[in-house]
Formats: C-alpha cells, sequence, structure tokens
C-alpha cells in the first residue's frame, strides 16, 4: 500500500505552544490570575521556546503478525502487548514509529530552577510539557501526510504506557527508531526517557477513514503541521 518510510531525524520549528494547554498542565481550572502571574506565564513560555531543541524521528515497519499475543513487526524486535494496541491496530497492515524530544537543555533548566525558584520550575515545566506534545502533532501530521501520499489512512497515536501496552516496550521502541543515536534519547531502569520531555508514540496505517479522529480541519491539533490541504484532500479522504 505504501511505498516505506525508513527512519528519518529532523529539526523542528515551533515557535508557539497553546496557552490554554500551559493552564491545563498547570491545574487551571478559572481561578483569577494576576497580571503578574500572567506575564510571568508568557515570559516562561518563550523562555522555554528558546531553549528547547524539538527534534524528532519516525519509521515505518510492516505488521508481520498480530493477534492474542500483540502485534509484531517487521525487521525489528518490537513487540507490541495488550488487548487495547491488538484492538486499535486490528485492520492495519503497518506502522509508523515516531520520537521526539526536547533535548537536554530543558531537563538543565528544570533542574536549576528546582534549586532557585520552585514556580518558575512549575510553569516551565507545564510549558515544556504542551511544547513536546507540539513536537508530536508535527510528527504525527508527517505520518498522516505519508499515509494519505498512498491513499491509505491513519489511527490516533498511541504511546508506550497508554492502556495495557507496557512501558517496558520503551527500550525495543526507541531501537527501532535508533533514537538514542539520532536524538540521544536514553533510559532509566524503570523505562522513563531521559531526556524527560520527550514522546514516543506510533499510528496504524489502515485501508480505510479510522474512527476517533477530529471531523473538522479547524478544530484539528495537527492543523499547524499538516501538508495534505495543500493537495486540496484532507486526512479523511
Amino acid at each position: 500500500m505504501t511505498h516505506g518510510l525508513r527512519i528519518a531525524r529532523e529539526a523542528l520549528s515551533i515557535d508557539s505552544v497553546s496557552r490554554s494547554e500551559v493552564l491545563r498542565y498547570l491545574g487551571y481550572q478559572g481561578q483569577p490570575l494576576s497580571p503578574e502571574l500572567d506575564r510571568r506565564i508568557d515570559d516562561t513560555v518563550a523562555r522555554c521556546i528558546a531553549i528547547a531543541q524539538p527534534r524528532m524521528s519516525l519509521a515505518s515497519y510492516a505488521l508481520r503478525e498480530i493477534g492474542e499475543q500483540g502485534v509484531a513487526l517487521e525487521s525489528c524486535t518490537l513487540r507490541l502487548t495488550g488487548h487495547d494496541i491488538v484492538e486499535h491496530l486490528a485492520d492495519a497492515c503497518e506502522v509508523v514509529l515516531f520520537a521526539t524530544t526536547l533535548g537536554v537543555g530543558i531537563d538543565r533548566e528544570l533542574r536549576r530552577l528546582s534549586l532557585t525558584d520552585t514556580l518558575e520550575q512549575v510553569i516551565f515545566d507545564a510549558a515544556a510539557t504542551a511544547l513536546v506534545e507540539r513536537a508530536a502533532d508535527a510528527a504525527e501530521a508527517q505520518a498522516r501526510a505519508y499515509a494519505a501520499a498512498a491513499g491509505a489512512f491513519t489511527s490516533w497515536r498511541f504511546s508506550p504506557g497508554y492502556g495495557d501496552l507496557p512501558l517496558d516496550v520503551q527500550g525495543d521502541f526507541l531501537a527501532a527508531l535508533d533514537a538514542t543515536r539520532q536524538l540521544g534519547i536514553t533510559l532509566t531502569p524503570s523505562s522513563l526517557m531521559v531526556p524527560t520531555k520527550s514522546v514516543t508514540a506510533l499510528v496504524g496505517i489502515h485501508p480505510t477513514v479510522q474512527p476517533g479522529l477530529v471531523s473538522s480541519c479547524s478544530i484539528c491539533s495537527l492543523s499547524d503541521f499538516c501538508t495534505i490541504r495543500q493537495t486540496g484532500r484532507t486526512c479523511r479522504g
């Protein structure tokens, strides 16, 4: 169906994040914000964007086997186990794996702030979380464009640790993307990624439109990175 997507690394240019997303990660629930705190949030978000070096790596793999024991991929050791991922990829013929990271500068700044300004640390952490999700949006948009070029469709992104897909697949997941060499991402003994502001995820490549995707480009979180509309189509056909 598709032509195959070899491991590719790319630096990402992201110059904004949703303020509402930053506030959500801060636990904001509509309480009043002082003008001083408002300015501090904006300044911290801008500094986070300036420090970050967002990059991504992505690759596609054909499905070798899918069943009760999980999902096995061609040409790599990654095996995805759990009922949820089997259901998610039920009629897929291929998956696109991707990893994104903001780089070690973000971790260094978080450590510095933990010693000097804990409020600033909390705001900076929320801004970095929103920013790495934007990087994941950019990677997912590329995966959708890859599928659309072949007349195929993607599912929404699914990450290790989501549902009953265990977090301990991260090692093989990163290996399938050569992400340690490409992006500098390593794992702790408990399978947490370093740099901490990193995301791994996958989407299935399917022959038909998948449920769960947003119904309009105007409300799609991937719209800033979408290249499909330039062709006069959408990711829904």
